[in-house]
């Protein structure tokens, strides 16, 4: 009788632990995890030495059920910080509706508090922008240049295979790069053409929106670089990045978050933002939305 009663409440445990796995799924998402990275930037100027960069990635706009919320709780963090730029990787919206005049006003109004605080912000497109749900869709290149439009009329620039150089607040003669990456899946990321734009062995900051882009890097040209699009895998089982719903249904390369390593060439180092919004259903599970934070050193 006893070995029947343990195994009724084992038979009992899995739809309740099922229950209750999908009810934090539909909570975590809303909980956002600040983290706080050291970057290492070969040739760094002195006046960037310790300033800060911020991150995030992956909004989603327009996805049903998506976590606007979530969003503007980034925003206002970065705000709170004030660091000497953010930058924002990729995927503002979800899906190309006829009409995404919607999801674009939508983008502008959660993220329009960065400009006004005159915090220097930049961005690159990622494949949702152009309408992109999977690699064997066209890429619709007027709803990327329609968000793009609307995102340079509130101050931030997007950068597609471009290279600028990165401001300090106080004005301060600087020689930081920041490089620009277009979207992988719309085959708009040409590394050649954007580094071609730097003098040799400047200092720079790398982004773009896929990790497959950063592959393409040579060595030591990419020595920090960040990315999205992964959303680290969003459903995945604890210390074991490999086992996440986004790596076993998705055919991407880099599937973890976080630093990636024996990825890229000698002397290229990626951090992968885990983003904000979803892919398909509104559930992230050990997988929070997160703000970055990196604190650049020389070494």
């Amino acid at each position: 009788m006893r070995n029947k009663a343990k195994l009724g409440l084992g038979i009992l445990a899995i739809p309740l632990l099922l229950v209750v796995s999908i009810v934090w799924g539909l909570v975590e998402p809303y909980i956002l995890a600040k983290e706080e990275e050291i970057a290492i930037i070969s040739n760094l100027p002195t006046a960037w030495e310790g300033q800060k960069i911020g991150q995030v990635s992956d909004f989603q706009i327009g996805m049903w059920w998506d976590n606007v919320a979530t969003v503007s709780n980034s925003i206002d963090k970065l705000i709170e910080e004030q660091p000497a730029a953010v930058l924002i990787s990729g995927d503002f919206i979800y899906h190309a509706t006829p009409n995404p005049e919607v999801e674009i006003n939508e983008v502008i109004n959660a993220i329009r508090p960065l400009t006004e605080a005159n915090i220097p912000t930049y961005a690159v497109l990622g494949n949702h922008d152009y309408g992109m749900k999977s690699q064997k869709m066209p890429p619709k290149t007027e709803l990327a240049a329609q968000l793009e439009r609307a995102l340079e009329d509130i101050g931030i620039q997007v950068l597609t295979n471009e290279a600028v150089k990165l401001p300090l607040p106080n004005n301060e003669e600087s020689e930081l790069y920041l490089v620009g990456i277009g979207a992988h899946w719309a085959n708009n990321d040409k590394v050649d053409l954007a580094l071609n734009q730097l003098p040799d062995d400047s200092p720079r900051v790398v982004m773009m929106h896929n990790p497959d882009s950063f592959a393409a890097f040579p060595a030591n040209t990419a020595p920090f670089a960040i990315a999205g699009h992964t959303h680290g895998g969003q459903i995945r089982l604890p210390y074991l990045p490999q086992w996440s719903w986004l790596a076993l249904v998705k055919k991407d390369k880099v599937f973890a978050d976080a630093w990636v390593n024996d990825y890229g060439e000698a002397g290229n180092q990626l951090y992968v933002n885990r983003g904000i919004g979803f892919s398909d259903i509104p559930i992230r599970l050990n997988c929070a939305p997160e703000v970055t934070f990196f604190t650049l050193k020389s070494q």
